[in-house]
């Protein structure tokens, strides 16, 4: 298989925040911006047919990658819209239905795409409260427990975080939502394809990811929702149309669909081999970084975390000016929703790291076309570039 192109100066270590477009999948895509463009909702004529045959067929894609039911797979264009979908769809529709319920429960180390929804609900009137995380981000389930009261509507819990790689225990979480009469909705975006998830199996009610986290094109998402909640608990964002059973008003991505459903394919087949290489890359960085750097610290759960992540705090050098001095690979300081941010990483100070440790921290996330190779110049550089901070420091 031919790796996408990308600079030959650049080390790509940033899947977390985007994957590039597998080959294979835009080899599927392509058609569908040429000669088969109909609109699907054009049932009249056998190209609109054809192309609301190849949705039918993306979306059980899509949908058996997590083993849900093809019916309740609803595209969006990602899945920052489909965590807006599932958070605000689920409130108004509680208002609407005259739904006393007003309490929402997430975490303090969500995505923005969550966090900055249940801020406005918050402040439309709905009680919001933030269940807190231990010091490897595993959500505290003593504190989850009393929370959850008779007027908890919605739990919305993250199934791995993108700067550290913590998997939250789902099964215990989902149980406990569930056992309160609660909603669950959790934003898998980073853990659908890399971790194990199923979704017949968890009492998920809302389940929201993205395309482009998994070597499919940018523009595509799905929020995955059980029919009991589509039945007149989830209000759509956009109105104009009947697409997506009513849920997503507007004409479907049909090319950026299809790549969604080639990746999902792909993933399917190669998810777990490729998650085990991961694994051992990861491994053999943190490591020989160690070795180079002893006094170093990973963040995140040792154990219960995603295989492509680490979360690297060097103490006594400023990540971002590490970062600077490393322009041969792609590193980040963590989530790309905070990028330009002058805070140090929310998520970090969450799991009750000094201001000074979370200001030293960077994040390396690999992928499918990350080398054992360029691993080790990746592993050899960054030990050079910190060594050499703190020697100038020691300087100065």
């Amino acid at each position: 298989m031919s790796s996408p192109a990308t600079s030959n100066e650049t080390i790509y270590l940033d899947y977390n925040a985007t994957t590039p477009c597998d080959p294979r999948v835009v080899e599927e895509m392509l058609p569908y911006f040429t000669a088969d463009f109909a609109n699907p909702s054009s049932g009249t004529h056998s190209p609109g047919r054809r192309a609301a045959d190849v949705l039918e067929r993306a979306r059980e894609r899509v949908a058996g990658l997590v083993s849900a039911n093809p019916r309740d797979v609803v595209f969006t264009s990602g899945a920052t819209e489909s965590n807006n979908l599932a958070l605000y769809g689920v409130a108004r529709a509680a208002l609407a239905n005259g739904d006393g319920r007003r309490r929402i429960i997430t975490s303090l180390t969500e995505h923005k795409a969550v966090l900055e929804p249940c801020r406005e609900l918050a402040q439309a009137g709905f009680d919001v409260q933030y269940v807190p995380v231990d010091r490897t981000g595993i959500v505290d389930l003593e504190a989850l427990e009393h929370l959850l009261t008779p007027e908890t509507l919605l739990v919305s819990i993250q199934a791995a975080n993108s700067e550290v790689g913590t998997v939250q225990p789902l099964a215990e979480i989902t149980e406990m939502t569930q056992e309160a009469g609660a909603f669950f909705h959790c934003d898998a975006t980073q853990a659908v394809g890399r971790v194990p998830l199923e979704w017949q199996r968890l009492p998920i009610d809302l389940l929201a990811f993205s395309s482009h986290k998994m070597y499919g094109p940018k523009g595509a998402g799905a929020l995955i929702a059980r029919r009991a909640i589509r039945q007149g608990r989830l209000n759509p964002l956009t109105r104009g149309g009947g697409q997506e059973a009513n849920l997503r008003a507007g004409t479907q991505n049909v090319p950026a669909i299809v790549g969604f459903g080639a990746a999902c394919h792909i993933l399917g087949t190669e998810g777990a081999s490729e998650a085990e290489r991961f694994s051992v890359l990861r491994d053999a960085f943190e490591t020989e970084l160690r070795q180079r750097l002893p006094d170093i610290a990973f963040n995140g759960h040792p154990i219960q975390r995603l295989p492509n992540t680490s979360s690297v705090t060097v103490r006594g050098v400023e990540a971002d000016a590490l970062l600077a001095n490393l322009p041969h690979l792609a590193l980040s300081l963590g989530s790309a929703c905070n990028s330009g941010a002058l805070e140090p990483s929310y998520v970090l100070l969450a799991l009750g790291l000094a201001r000074e440790d979370a200001e030293a921290t960077f994040r390396l996330s690999i992928g499918r076309w990350t080398t054992s190779q360029g691993f080790g110049v990746a592993t050899e550089e960054v030990a050079q570039a910190a060594t050499r901070l703190r020697q100038l420091a020691e300087v100065e």
